[in-house]
């Protein structure tokens, strides 16, 4: 009974051992560093912060295989990526290219810098209203109350 528990317990906790570990074949040295390089370049749809080298998501996992199967076919960098964006969008890649779509995602925080800028300068540079100044009578009033805090202090 105890050997037949072991034997059960040592089945449950080698369940790990079945665990998918990706192993390529490549063709030579070149083809796994640009496997390598492409893998890390490209970012996981689902994780959204992690390369689809990092991911464990099966999206990732599918976008490997791709990537491994086009760089056997004997696509370069550029085409994997260009069949990547086509299929995934400008969002799979870290560095999104300038559209008119992105130009304001691009071009915005300049934008507002400038605007946020040209404000300050114009309110600095703005005379007082006749609203703002003070009349005679405040005048006096203000210099009588500066007086006393004069002598007071």
């Amino acid at each position: 009974m105890k050997q037949l528990l072991m034997l059960l317990a040592g089945l449950l906790f080698s369940l790990n051992a079945l665990a998918a570990i990706e192993t390529w074949q490549f063709d030579s040295a070149v083809q796994e560093q640009q496997y390598r390089e492409l893998t890390a370049s490209l970012r996981c749809p689902k994780c959204q912060n992690n390369s689809i080298a990092d991911s464990n998501a099966m999206i990732a996992a599918d976008m490997r295989l791709k990537v491994y199967q086009l760089l056997k076919q004997g696509q370069d960098k550029h085409q994997i990526t260009q069949y990547m964006i086509d299929r995934y969008g400008n969002f799979v890649t870290y560095q999104p290219p300038v559209t008119p779509s992105t130009l304001i995602l691009w071009a915005g925080p300049l934008l507002f810098i400038i605007a946020g800028a040209l404000v300050i300068f114009l309110r600095s540079r703005r005379q007082p209203d006749a609203d703002e100044q003070l009349n005679a009578g405040d005048q006096q009033r203000l210099d009588a109350l500066l007086k006393d805090h004069r002598k007071s202090s």
